[in-house]
């Protein structure tokens, strides 16, 4: 078929001026016509670049060098452009390419050179200026999220030893005005005559039990150093898990587009604020949307050193275990820290109800026994958030008694979830806030009543549907031992030795406190009565 450019009547010059060209054009288009057009289309790019831009300030040039190119029956097809040699089928197209970037180039180069059209960056300038917005952006949030995290960690730092000297501070200000209110008591004074019961119930709140619970806390409490070596290596895996979520969910179909890692958790030691001065390994729980694999575990393993290369310069080392369910990342960099990845879902939990409609496993399904430790790991670090975090003295003695286990072989077979578990519910249930010093000897005399022993009321576990003992794992003989070494720390207690317990040098008693000591052993009735009964004695043996 032979295609005529058909021109408006009321621009002759121009019809004639393209005399020519409908040989040329019906040479080029011949029947199937659509490829060509599509093949063309994409060429708009530039086009659709400059309508982004703000296209409707833009005047059209160049109506005349664009024909229209009709069938046989005289309708018309497409639109062919002689200055940049392309052609569209649809109206809307002509409009956009008159005004765009390409066509008005072409047209100052070969019709109008004093034409003006925007100088536009190459994509590789513009990628690589976009490359250097985004890593100014990328370090600009990077350094305020160090800067909110160093300034958190030492918020926290000093946040648990304030709330106990501030309380300290409150009450000897209120004991202090409660003397200067009374009347000094009487020099000499009746045998059973009642001591006022202000002086006879003054509590010390800087004890020395107290000052040497928080001496020693200070020193298994972690550097700074530690404690932003933890922070980066958490922060840097929770980001590239999060990478490797996308990128899992971009792999799949469109018409899938449900995530399959749903979420990452800190549980353990570190969500409950609980690290210790040399504490290397922190956890993290990953949950999947399915029952998590082995392949899984394997492909997630493989693309977290890639994730992490692309925003961090640390060196890290990733190991898979999938007889453990989990995956290990190393750092390189003193002190070198460790984050243990593992894998769950809540799918593993199986609703007997639900039975019926369970699928098949697929057969490389992780360890199920340990991927409900991980859940159960998840519970506990909700529950210790909610209740023992906000709880006076409870984070302290449980980092005492950390340590404690760590140095003692007897403590290191109790369970660390049944001593958290024992050490909240013997604070909370006390009639008042307790002081470190109180708090402590308050746990060791649960302890020493028999808590542990198979005979007694045992430690239910609140994170559990089921009545669950958290003691069940601890055998006989190391029930009888802890009770055994309670009770003689408690006796250390008693005899001012609470430094032996703790594994530190004694500290030396304040001049305050022993002045109070001498005060109360004065006025005491019982060295009153104990004086009057050996005087009455004498006096006796003299009339005898």
């Amino acid at each position: 078929p032979c295609f005529t450019a058909n021109k408006p009547a009321s621009t002759p010059t121009a019809a004639a001026a393209t005399a020519a060209a409908p040989v040329v054009v019906a040479a080029k288009v011949e029947e199937p016509a659509q490829p060509s057009v599509q093949k063309m289309e994409p060429q708009s790019e530039d086009e659709d670049g400059d309508r982004a831009g703000g296209q409707g300030d833009i005047q059209p040039v160049g109506h005349d060098y664009v024909e229209e190119v009709r069938n046989d029956d005289g309708k018309v097809i497409r639109f062919h452009c002689k200055l940049c040699e392309c052609s569209f089928n649809d109206p809307n197209a002509k409009d956009m390419h008159l005004k765009g970037r390409r066509h008005r180039l072409q047209y100052k180069k070969k019709v109008n050179p004093e034409l003006p059209v925007e100088i536009k960056p190459s994509n590789r300038a513009r990628k690589l200026q976009e490359s250097k917005l985004k890593k100014q952006k990328q370090k600009a949030v990077l350094k305020r999220q160090r800067d909110d995290e160093q300034r958190w960690h030492m918020e926290m730092r000093r946040y648990e030893e304030d709330l106990y000297w501030r309380r300290v501070e409150e009450e000897q200000m209120y004991w202090g005005e409660q003397r200067r209110r009374m009347a000094p008591p009487p020099l000499m004074s009746r045998p059973g005559m009642p001591v006022p019961p202000l002086l006879s119930c003054v509590r010390r709140p800087d004890s020395l039990d107290d000052r040497h619970i928080m001496a020693k806390h200070s020193t298994i409490y972690p550097v700074e150093e530690e404690l932003q070596a933890v922070q980066r290596i958490v922060s840097h895996s929770e980001r590239a898990l999060k990478l490797v979520s996308d990128s899992l969910n971009n792999s799949k179909q469109p018409f899938n587009p449900a995530r399959l890692l749903k979420g990452v958790m800190r549980v353990g030691i570190l969500a409950k604020g609980l690290l210790l001065r040399g504490d290397r390994n922190v956890e993290l729980i990953l949950l999947t949307a399915k029952k998590p694999t082995i392949s899984l575990l394997k492909s997630i393993a493989k693309q977290l050193p890639k994730e992490l290369a692309t925003f961090s310069e640390d060196q890290y080392e990733v190991q898979a275990h999938p007889e453990e369910a989990n995956i290990v990342i190393f750092s390189s960099k003193e002190p070198k820290m460790q984050v243990t990845i593992s894998l769950t879902s809540p799918l593993m939990r199986e609703d007997p109800a639900a039975e019926k409609d369970k699928q098949k496993d697929p057969p490389d399904l992780l360890n199920k026994k340990k991927c409900l430790e991980y859940l159960a790991a998840l519970r506990h670090a909700k529950w210790f958030q909610a209740r023992a975090n906000g709880l006076q003295s409870c984070v302290i003695i449980i980092r005492v008694l950390r340590d404690l286990c760590q140095r003692v072989p007897t403590w290191g077979k109790i369970p660390c979830w049944a001593m958290e578990l024992l050490v909240e519910k013997v604070i909370s249930s006390a009639t008042g806030p307790l002081s470190p010093g109180e708090a402590m000897r308050r746990v060791l005399e649960c302890i020493s009543t028999g808590i542990l022993l198979p005979d007694g009321p045992g430690l239910m576990d609140p994170c559990e549907k089921e009545p669950t003992d958290a003691l069940e794992s601890m055998a006989l003989q190391a029930r009888e031992d802890i009770t055994a070494s309670a009770q003689h720390a408690l006796r250390l207690l008693a005899f001012r030795q609470i430094h032996k317990v703790l594994g530190m040098e004694s500290l030396p008693a304040s001049k305050a406190s022993a002045r109070n000591r001498k005060r109360r052993r004065d006025v005491s009735e019982t060295g009153e009565g104990e004086g009057e009964g050996k005087k009455d004695k004498k006096e006796e043996a003299a009339s005898a």
